[in-house]
């Protein structure tokens, strides 16, 4: 992500196809939060539930949202 990319206070959700361990969605986010957006959530064509990476996103509270279309056991 270039630096600029994104507005500061824009509102961002995180696309993607695979949600496995967590790891590229997390270091998505945090390029996010470096540009000064928000980050409202996370999708996911699949997920991996086996793996826990749902586990990893999030802060904690809930607020984030985390969807998936397909989960793997």
């Amino acid at each position: 992500m270039h630096k600029g990319s994104l507005t500061e206070g824009a509102r961002v959700l995180i696309i993607d196809d695979v949600l496995a361990t967590g790891g590229t969605a997390l270091a998505t986010a945090e390029l996010v939060k470096r540009q000064g957006a928000e980050l409202m959530g996370y999708a996911f064509v699949c997920e991996l539930d086996f793996l826990g990476g749902r586990a990893r996103l999030g802060n904690g509270d809930g607020a984030l949202l985390v969807h998936s279309l397909v989960h793997i056991d």
